[in-house]
């Protein structure tokens, strides 16, 4: 077990972000014959592996082996292009020493990368950006609407409860009791959270059924498993036909849309509604209880209430 403290403005500096290179480097671990390769059966059905001479493939190994730190820089948007220009930028003495403390084997591969590690680095982007085209870009939309949905959960919790209610429902071996974050697992690693940028909180897809936490970078960070992930890969019953006797078949099929915030714009292009006929519905299902919306920069998210997930659950 692991206990990571906190400073005042540690705790005030805690962030949630969904990562692409979290879900590369997880999802590696799960056809690397994880836990999670019963849950994510369908994908890992569908997804070949790297090939073993692969920089990616060698920098990943099976749990629970340490993963590099440099894989994955702190998340601050969910981009990869963004996210593999933060790996490039990795310094040639962290990845050297991250490869140090690995014990990965000295493969030809891994000896060039600590020899050149910049030469190195755009390899393994190459690689990386290869592997997300075949494997997670085809599932990324509904990968990112379960991840949005855990970060919006995640908000609204740290918003009416506090950082306590939050940190203390990520997941079961994770517990905070004022002054320290403890991880009941002896592979997990994390700095003390001092009065620089805070904690990172990556929700997962693949991490599952155990967090994973690292210390790199700018940012500790903990990775957790999103909520729902059992039903990921589910192909989900005509929901909206049968809402639809009640509510009506456009309010039905907006409902079972919102699986993430989404806005206006976007229902319209996916229902094939005018943006005013999408705008009237969501009103009706506000006034309903079934509909709450939030302002996000210059435009205005809507998502489904408890209400609604218990309509579409069938409860």
């Amino acid at each position: 077990m692991v206990a990571i403290g906190f400073a005042a403005q540690g705790v005030a500096r805690v962030r949630l972000s969904v990562s692409c290179l979290w879900e590369v480097v997880a999802g590696l671990r799960v056809l690397r014959g994880g836990e999670g390769r019963v849950l994510h059966a369908p994908w890992v059905a569908r997804t070949a592996s790297p090939l073993p001479d692969s920089l990616l493939w060698q920098l990943v190994p099976a749990a629970p082996h340490y993963i590099p730190d440099f894989l994955t820089p702190p998340p601050h948007t969910p981009d990869l292009a963004a996210e593999l220009a933060a790996l490039r930028a990795t310094p040639a003495a962290v990845v050297r020493e991250h490869l140090d403390l690995s014990g990965i084997p000295a493969s030809p591969e891994i000896q060039a990368l600590h020899r050149d590690p910049a030469t190195g680095l755009a390899r393994l982007a190459e690689e990386v950006t290869a592997y997300w085209a075949h494997a997670l870009a085809p599932d990324w939309p509904r990968i990112r609407a379960l991840l949005d949905r855990e970060v919006f959960r995640g908000a609204r919790l740290l918003a009416g409860q506090g950082i306590g209610a939050l940190l203390n429902d990520l997941h079961e071996s994770v517990r905070w009791d004022g002054s320290a974050l403890t991880v009941a697992n002896s592979h997990c690693r994390a700095p003390n959270v001092s009065d620089g940028p805070g904690l990172v909180l990556v929700p997962s897809a693949f991490v599952w059924p155990s967090v994973l936490s690292i210390s790199a970078g700018e940012a500790p960070q903990l990775a957790y498993p999103a909520r729902g992930v059992a039903t990921l890969w589910e192909t989900p019953a005509d929901t909206a036909e049968t809402l639809g006797a009640v509510l009506g078949r456009s309010r039905a099929r907006l409902l079972a849309e919102m699986s993430a915030p989404t806005s206006t714009t976007e229902l319209a292009r996916r229902t094939g509604m005018s943006a005013g006929a999408v705008s009237q519905h969501l009103n009706a299902l506000r006034g309903a209880g079934l509909v709450a919306s939030h302002r996000a920069g210059k435009g205005v998210l809507s998502a489904r209430t408890a209400l609604a997930e218990a309509l579409l659950a069938g409860r």
